[in-house]
C-alpha cells in the first residue's frame, strides 16, 4: 500500500499543497503527522507558531504556559480572542488548535518551566520551540534540551526587533549552543519588559511564522538549518540580517572542559515572566 492510499480523503485535501511540494510530498507529510513538538509559551510567538504547526499537521503539540488570557494580550496574541479573557492560555490555545485541525493531539501543561520539571516536560517530544519571554527560562530550556539531546528552535522579540536561531550543539561538529552565542545569562532587568518598552502587534506574527518554518525544516531535514546562524529582523528597516555564529571551545556548557554538566550546576535565577510576549 502506498502512502497516498493510507491518507484519508480529507487528509489528501487538507494537506494537498504539501503533498505536491517535492521538499515534503507524501513521505514528508506522514513524518509531520507522526512528529511531536513542545512549544514553550502560548503568547505572542506561541500564537502563530502553534497555529501554523497545527495547520501543517504536526501530530502532537505540547503547550506550556501558566498564565491566563488578559485584554492586553489580544493586541498581538492572535490565538486568543476576547471571549477567552480570564481563561488559561493553554486551554484557549488548545481550543483554537482543535478548531484549526482536530486531528492534532494537544497536550496542555499549565505550569511555569522550572529546573524541577523541565526535563520531564521535554522528554517525550521530538523538538522544542521556545517562545518564552525571559532569559532565565530561555537558558534553562536550552540547557535542558542540550542534555536531553533534543533540537531547539528559539525566537525572541521586543519593540520592533526579532531574532531566531536553531540550537543542536548536542550533535557536535560546528553547531554552537545558546551559551556560545549569547554568553553568560544576563541579570533580569524589570525595565526591559514588553510592558515597559512595548512590542509591535505584528512582530510576533513575523517571527513566530519563521519559527514554525524552521521547526518543519528540522523535523523533515530539509533546507539549510539555522544552527550556526542567528537571524535578525528589524521591522523599521525593514531588514533581515543573518550572522554566522561559531562554537566556543571554552564554552561552559559544550566546550572542551565544561563546568555545567547538569542543570544543578547553573544558576537560572527567577524564571517568572517579564512580559506576555
Amino acid at each position: 500500500m502506498t502512502l497516498m492510499e493510507e491518507f484519508t480523503d480529507a487528509q489528501l485535501e487538507r494537506y494537498a499543497r504539501h503533498l505536491v511540494l517535492p521538499e515534503i510530498g507524501e513521505e514528508g507529510q506522514e513524518r509531520l503527522m507522526r512528529a511531536s513538538v513542545l512549544v514553550i509559551g502560548a503568547g505572542g510567538l506561541g500564537a502563530p507558531l502553534l497555529l501554523y504547526l497545527a495547520a501543517a499537521g504536526i501530530g502532537r503539540l505540547g503547550v506550556v504556559d501558566d498564565d491566563e488570557v488578559d485584554l492586553s494580550n489580544l493586541q498581538r496574541q492572535v490565538i486568543h480572542d476576547t471571549g477567552a479573557i480570564g481563561q488559561a492560555k493553554v486551554a484557549s490555545a488548545a481550543a483554537r488548535i482543535a478548531a484549526v485541525n482536530p486531528e492534532v493531539a494537544v497536550e496542555v501543561h499549565r505550569q511555569r518551566v522550572t529546573r524541577a520539571n523541565v526535563a520531564r516536560l521535554i522528554a517525550d517530544y521530538d523538538l522544542v520551540a521556545d517562545g518564552s519571554d525571559n532569559f532565565a527560562t530561555r537558558y534553562l530550556v536550552h540547557d535542558a534540551c542540550y542534555f536531553a539531546r533534543v533540537p531547539l528552535v528559539s525566537a525572541a522579540i521586543m519593540r520592533m526587533d526579532g531574532q531566531l536561531a536553531t540550537f543542536k550543539a548536542h550533535e557536535g561538529g560546528e553547531n554552537p549552543c545558546y551559551r556560545c552565542v549569547f554568553g553568560p545569562q544576563p541579570a533580569a532587568d524589570p525595565k526591559q519588559s514588553c510592558a515597559d518598552v512595548g512590542v509591535l502587534a505584528s512582530l510576533p506574527g513575523v517571527m513566530g511564522s519563521l519559527q514554525a518554518t524552521e521547526v518543519v525544516k528540522e523535523l523533515l531535514g530539509i533546507g539549510e538549518s539555522l544552527s550556526g546562524r542567528l537571524l535578525l529582523y528589524d521591522a523599521m528597516g525593514p531588514t533581515f540580517r543573518t550572522i554566522r555564529t561559531r562554537r566556543d571551545p571554552e564554552c561552559v556548557l559544550c566546550g572542551k572542559a565544561p563546568s555545567i554538566r547538569s542543570l544543578q550546576d547553573a544558576d537560572y535565577g527567577d524564571g517568572a515572566p517579564t512580559c506576555a510576549a
